[in-house]
């Protein structure tokens, strides 16, 4: 048989996993990447002898594959991708392609909000009660990576973060375990600014389920019970409603978690390691996952309560004479703020701003209006934010500095505030990303609690 000449388009983490399990599967595997290639993609497959161009897609060779594999990142819009378009040739996704290479059962998470820490707490429940499972997809390594240990790790599980990206270009990827948190506006500019398209994408993770599968979603989304409502899904449809629960429960101080009507499970709120109602859903999720794969009530409550959540996502920093500081900073739209600004009963000191991404903040004028002291507007450019909410937060101040951000924050907080760094916006206008904003964040909050330490010690003498 003929072998299949594969071209990667994209030279990222997905593209060079992609491009070695190609290569050890017996395809001939050209990789192009537009951009260059890092020192350490390139010494990779220079390593494994696969071809590679980079700084240019080579359209007459691209067109001579049978099979193309794209990276996530390459929008429909690129030239190459319209030019593959018109000669019709088969175009996958890398969780695609190296689902097809492994043997367990795979749990897959999507969401506009939430999918990383869900992704984290179902592979931490999984782990911690002993069983083989792998975490791999928009988060650590690629898939394609990962199946490249198929032989040596035999996974039973491998819990999988999936964005609409990567779900655009499946065919038969079949997740035993979907769940679909949430859907609001996010990155439509590559949906043709249509919200149902960006909606479709997401549904895709459901398409090639059976009835021996189970979709978990979020029926308090408006986005996922529209779709619903006009579609016929597929797998065992799981819903969960966080508002019904207190109300049918009382559960002021109580999640459920139940997969089956003879599966049960009701935590106390002060036993959980994340705080919210955004974090109750990823709690919940996480665990009705555990349930289907046959966890018990004690390894349930075992790993949530032993479970770090990644940086960045309402991470307690530090508190400094009794005001706390929260790095929210993975909150890049209003919706994630929207979650943030609800999870704390104690007023607070926002700091906010950034590349506003067509931000509509009505959305959060109400939650801002009741839980917001005051405002720190950290941006080259916060005219939008300042316009929005004069007149609806009491103080508002701006900055383009990290450092007088954290410190004209403690110097407006009071005692018991919180002073909350949620953006709401991108990062790239002052930071190279939002881990590099968050950890701006972290440095010089610590580097205010030792100045107020010293400073109060010298009185002290």
């Amino acid at each position: 048989m003929k072998q299949k000449n594969v071209v990667i388009l994209g030279g990222g983490e997905s593209g060079i996993g992609a491009a070695r399990l190609a290569a050890e599967k017996g395809y001939n595997v050209l990789l192009s990447e537009k951009n260059k290639l890092s020192d350490q993609n390139r010494y990779e497959l220079e390593h494994h002898k696969i071809f590679y161009e980079e700084g240019q897609h080579t359209e007459s060779i691209v067109l001579g594959a049978d099979l193309i594999i794209k990276s996530p990142g390459i929008p429909e819009s690129a030239p190459i991708m319209q030019a593959i378009r018109l000669e019709h040739i088969d175009v996958i996704s890398e969780i695609e392609f190296a689902a097809r290479f492994i043997s367990g059962q795979i749990i897959a998470i999507t969401g506009t909000n939430g999918k990383t820490t869900t992704t984290l707490l179902t592979h931490h429940l999984l782990k911690s009660a002993g069983l083989r499972v792998c975490l791999a997809g928009n988060i650590g390594n690629s898939l394609a990576r990962e199946a490249l240990k198929e032989n040596e790790e035999k996974y039973d599980y491998y819990v999988i973060e999936v964005s609409s990206f990567q779900l655009d270009d499946i065919d038969e990827f079949r997740p035993h375990v979907a769940v679909l948190l949430n859907i609001t506006p996010d990155h439509l500019d590559r949906y043709d600014y249509h919200m149902e398209n960006y909606v479709h994408a997401k549904f895709k993770i459901n398409e090639n389920q059976s009835n021996k599968d189970f979709f978990i979603y979020n029926e308090e989304d408006i986005e996922t019970l529209k779709y619903i409502r006009f579609h016929r899904l597929a797998g065992r449809m799981l819903p969960i409603n966080i508002s019904k629960q207190k109300e049918y429960l009382s559960l002021q101080n109580k999640i459920r978690i139940s997969a089956t009507p003879a599966k049960i499970l009701d935590i106390p709120i002060s036993d959980l390691p994340l705080q919210g109602k955004h974090n109750f859903l990823n709690m919940v999720a996480a665990g009705m996952a555990a349930q289907i794969i046959g966890l018990s009530d004690e390894q349930i409550i075992k790993g949530l309560k032993s479970f770090v959540n990644a940086p960045h996502r309402l991470e307690k920093i530090k508190t400094i004479k009794e005001v706390t500081f929260i790095n929210d900073s993975k909150a890049t739209n209003v919706d994630a703020v929207s979650y943030a600004l609800e999870s704390f009963d104690k007023p607070l000191i926002w700091i906010v701003g950034g590349v506003d991404k067509g931000n509509e903040y009505q959305l959060i004028e109400e939650s801002v209006r009741k839980n917001v002291r005051a405002m720190v507007c950290l941006g080259k450019d916060n005219e939008k934010l300042i316009t929005f909410f004069k007149g609806k937060v009491n103080e508002i101040r701006e900055t383009n500095s990290m450092k007088k951000a954290v410190e004209i924050a403690f110097s407006l907080a009071e005692s018991k505030d919180i002073v909350l760094l949620s953006p709401a916006c991108a990062s790239f206008d002052l930071f190279k990303n939002y881990e590099d904003r968050g950890d701006q964040f972290r440095r010089y909050v610590q580097e205010l609690a030792l100045n107020t330490k010293e400073k109060k010690e010298h009185e002290s003498v």
